[in-house]
């Protein structure tokens, strides 16, 4: 599987569990961290426990396995490493916060809009 594909994947994941404003975020050239920045915004501590459970399900499912999570305990914000694509899964205020899109404001945003149920 593709970076590009596991990101695709955890995006609709994370639409799927009812995640808000998802971006991926093409990271490749301008970090060795990952090829793939996945950002959504929660509305609960718990929306955000069901969207790590879910996209370590699916990543697994896919024979991909997160090299490492952190952000649980806090409840505001969570961060999975799958090494070539990281999940960030925000509250609004921690997204506002970190602003992540204005920090990698030169990484490419990928086009979700066919890849994503259409907003309702």
């Amino acid at each position: 599987m593709t970076s590009y594909e596991l990101a695709v994947v955890l995006a609709r994941v994370l639409d799927s569990k009812k995640g808000e404003a998802i971006k991926v975020l093409k990271t490749e050239g301008l970090t060795t961290l990952c090829d793939y920045f996945v950002l959504c915004t929660a509305t609960s501590n718990t929306q955000i426990k069901a969207m790590s459970d879910a996209c370590e399900e699916a990543a697994e499912k896919h024979g991909e396995q997160a090299h490492h999570i952190e952000g649980h305990r806090g409840g505001t914000w969570l961060l999975m490493d799958f090494s070539s694509v990281v999940v960030h899964v925000f509250t609004d205020e921690a997204r506002k916060f970190y602003d992540l899109e204005r920090l990698w404001g030169d990484a490419q945003e990928i086009d979700m809009t066919q890849v994503l149920k259409a907003e309702e």
